[in-house]
This record gives C-alpha cells, structure tokens and sequence, in this order.
C-alpha cells in the first residue's frame, strides 16, 4: 500500500512487499496511481530495491539497502540515505544513483552511463568492467577497483586498494589519496588541461565544488595487453 503525501506517493516496506513495490515503479510512474516523487520507507536491507527503473522520476529510499539497490537504472534520480550492499547501480544505463553512506563490492559493475555518487567508502571492485558510467567516491576504494574497466570515469577522494585499474581500457581514473598498488597496465598519466576540465565538471556534478584538481592524479591504459604478444606474456 501507498501513500500519497502533497510532496511524493510513499512506501512503506514495513507494510507493503518490495514487489508490490517495484511493480508500481515499473509500471505506475507517470500514471494518476504514480504521478510525482517516491520515497520508499524502512528498506531494513532488502535487496533490489528500486531495480530496474525506467522513468524520469526522483526516488528516496529512507534508510539502508541490501544487494542490487538501484540496478539496471534508466533516467531515474534514486537517493539511498544509508549504506548500499554489493552491486549497487549495478548496469546502470542513465539516470542518477545517490548513496550518501558507505558501499560494498562492485558498486556501479558493467554500468553504462549516468552518474552514481557515494559520499563515504566503496569496498573491492568498485566500478568494475564500467562501461561509460561516471562514478565519483567521496572516501576511499577497495582493491580490484575498475578491473577491466572498459570506459567512463572513476573518481575517488580517498585512496585506493591494490590493483587498481587492473586490465583497463579507455576508462579513466582519478585518485586523491594514495593507491596502494596499479593493476596490470594501469599506468599514471599526465593531466592535461581537458583533464583538470573534466574533473572539475564531475566533481562538481557530485556536489564537490572548489575542490583543486591539481590534487589528483590520473590513471589508464598502458595499451600494451589489447592484443596478445609473447614479449608482453608476463603482464597476462
């Protein structure tokens, strides 16, 4: 059951299954059941919450979430006021994905576009196998972080756990802090002035404004494992 307020329709998970609830948000947005906002109340952890949204639509969910919070998301703004379990934003395609806690594994994987913004830490594999989805860490990464990362930008404010970057292709990387260890052919590279530009847009963009760029350092491909050659054997 719902309830409708002057501001946003509310769900309370206490009372209503999280199916009943997805069902709405895939199906209801836009309709006279569904018309505006959507906050979704006492989530206590459930998973899926909020996955697979097809809809120009702001979602709040109030409270922490458990696995695939806010998967497979397509223009919709979702806002998770506590922590997200493993694969949060997980295929995102479009939209915007707000967790203003912590995060655990593989937060935004083989996401395509849009933005995921996480205020506190992502644990291992953060970003891993992106595929054009911008995601910027207010705290620090886990190790494995966009492995094989394909394209789109990381951004991280803390520091960064082993192997960063590992097997990497076109996606770039900024880091603040310290990175405990590069993957293999993930090299540091030059900031260039479209560099610094594009930073600060993405910082920006996440509600970090006035942060200096020249802080970070740039991270990508080396190019040396697109195709296989014996000489480059011990990088594999």
């Amino acid at each position: 059951m719902s309830t409708a307020t002057s501001t946003a329709t509310v769900f309370d998970l206490a009372e209503t299954p999280l199916r009943e609830v997805n069902h709405a948000l895939h199906h209801d947005i836009g309709s006279a059941a569904l018309p505006g906002p959507v906050s979704i109340t006492n989530p206590r952890g459930a998973h899926a919450v909020a996955a697979g949204v097809d809809a120009d639509i702001d979602i709040t969910v109030d409270g922490h979430v458990g696995y695939y919070a806010a998967g497979m998301n397509k223009h919709a703004r979702i806002t998770i006021t506590g922590n997200a379990g493993v694969g949060v934003a997980e295929n995102m395609m479009s939209g915007r994905v707000h967790v203003q806690g912590n995060a655990s594994q593989s937060a935004g994987a083989t996401a395509h576009g849009g933005l995921l913004v996480i205020d506190g830490d992502a644990a291992a594999r953060c970003g891993i196998s992106m595929k054009g989805v911008d995601i910027v860490v207010g705290g620090s990464i886990g190790h494995m972080s966009a492995f094989m990362a394909q394209a789109g930008r990381l951004v991280v404010r803390g520091d960064a756990g082993d192997a960063l970057g590992d097997s990497i292709y076109e996606a770039r990387i900024y880091v603040k802090g310290q990175v405990a260890s590069l993957g293999a052919d993930c090299v540091a590279k030059p900031m260039r002035p479209e560099h610094h530009h594009e930073l600060a847009q993405l910082l920006a963009d996440a509600g970090y404004e006035g942060e200096d760029t020249a802080d970070y350092t740039r991270y990508g491909s080396a190019r040396k494992l697109y195709h296989f050659t014996v000489d480059n054997v011990s990088a594999y």
